[in-house]
């Protein structure tokens, strides 16, 4: 068995690499790990996305728990930032979710939360696994001590009130429409709008089980960017297969990616005294644009690792408020503990009704430098190679020397993915669009 956890959970194609006898032990192993020292009866809470393998593997992930004398909530479906709420507002041991976050429908995943509703880091992640390839792990349970499940929770209710509960502001002139993914906000992101009384649409909110992010959502914006320009409505938010990432499109139908989200939430913060450290936490990833804007308004800029949870790993350990990732997870610490797509949507609209601004001047906030970003699908065995191959480490020193402090170049292999993401940052379009086709081209050939 190849390792079983990446930067954000155990995923794979469901039935294929994630099988249901890997929930099983996923299930079991967790809950020793999380639960296994209570001197009450543990209980752990349990939410999916909408993908067709999810009523599957969450069965199959309850079984486990309740094999090791752990009770389940069930929440159902629900978003994955829904389950970290939740976990800690229910006083639980611990919080799964099963969802693939922003892959296709075949895929799915095992994402786990602590009872404070944080993810784990790496090392916990490493003792499950142990657990799960074998290295001891206790004793499943008989008679009266295995667990049960309980399903009369108001799980979406809860999540809902606690978002419109973050909404202080009179949001009804603004026209907003969401792209729900087909995931899990379909029932959650349009009722929680129209309790703000906002003019709201949306679009992708009717999951068949294998829709969720088909041509849709966060990681295909072109859709939303026409509804939004061809209706005139101020604003567009896409979200994710499990809302725990968010983007947006101007009223112009431009993309408003994560980085440009964040610097006007810190903005904001900054001017209602909430940022932490005068500090954002960002990744390898995100562009220099924010920087830029972090040197003009005071701030500083911490970056990690790619992955959300180092993100948020950083911001417990030096004490910031506002995090994320250029990809559309935005970390509000004061509200809720893991990206929250729905949640930063609402606090972009308060910021728009209460300045009274386009979508558009966002850009004026901060400007991203021009960016290429090319994602080269390789040999999953292959991915180690990355740092080894001679001739794509020399290409990669010789295109930072070109740039030349003016730009950057990074090669990141993916932790959900058989893919290496090629990113050239610069000051020239056609200089590194050239750079990046040239090092994807050199990868397929090298690592295929």
């Amino acid at each position: 068995m190849g390792k079983i956890f990446g930067t954000d959970g155990a995923r794979g194609i469901a039935n294929k690499d994630l099988t249901v006898s890997l929930a099983f032990n996923l299930g079991k192993a967790g809950a020793f790990v999380l639960a296994g020292e209570c001197s009450h009866t543990p209980k752990i809470l349990l939410g999916a996305d909408t993908r067709i393998s999810s009523d599957m593997l969450m069965s199959a992930t309850e079984a486990g728990i309740c094999a090791m004398g752990a009770n389940v909530i069930r929440a159902g479906v629900v978003t994955t930032p829904a389950v970290a709420y939740l976990t800690k507002l229910y006083n639980c041991d611990a919080g799964i979710v099963i969802s693939a976050s922003h892959n296709s429908y075949e895929y799915n995943g095992i994402k786990f939360f602590n009872k404070d509703g944080f993810k784990l880091p790496d090392e916990t992640e490493d003792q499950i696994e142990r657990i799960v390839t074998g290295e001891g792990g206790g004793s499943i349970k008989t008679h009266d001590a295995i667990g049960r499940i309980f399903k009369d929770y108001d799980c979406v209710k809860e999540y809902s009130d606690f978002l419109v509960s973050h909404c202080n502001t009179d949001l009804s002139g603004l026209r907003i429409l969401l792209d729900c993914a087909n995931g899990a906000a379909s029932n959650i992101a349009p009722e929680v709008f129209r309790r703000t009384g906002c003019d709201i649409s949306y679009m992708n909110a009717d999951p068949d089980g294998i829709n969720i992010n088909k041509d849709c959502g966060s990681t295909h914006i072109d859709n939303l960017a026409k509804e939004v320009v061809k209706r005139n409505y101020d604003i567009g938010f896409a979200y994710d297969g499990d809302a725990d990432r968010l983007l947006a499109v101007s009223e112009k139908g431009d993309l408003i990616d994560g980085d440009v989200l964040m610097a006007v939430l810190a903005l904001h913060l900054k001017e209602n005294g909430l940022l932490a450290k005068d500090t954002i936490t960002v990744t390898e990833m995100s562009n220099m644009g924010i920087d830029v804007f972090a040197r003009k308004n005071d701030m500083q800029i911490v970056r990690t690792k790619v992955g959300d949870r180092y993100v948020v790993e950083e911001m417990l350990k030096s004490g910031y408020s506002i995090g994320g990732e250029q990809s559309g997870h935005i970390i509000l610490l004061p509200f809720n503990t893991t990206g929250d797509g729905i949640l930063a949507s609402l606090k972009i609209s308060q910021i728009l009704a209460e300045n009274k601004i386009k979508t558009s001047s966002f850009f004026d906030i901060m400007k991203p430098l021009p960016q290429v970003l090319i994602n080269v699908r390789i040999r999953n065995d292959m991915k180690a190679e990355l740092k080894n191959d001679v001739e794509i480490q020399n290409l990669y020193k010789s295109i930072s020397e070109e740039l030349d402090g003016n730009g950057r170049i990074v090669l990141r292999v993916s932790g959900t993915e058989p893919v290496i993401r090629v990113m050239i940052e610069g000051e020239n379009m056609e200089f590194i669009e050239t750079r990046a086709k040239t090092v994807a081209d050199k990868i397929k050939e090298k690592l295929n």
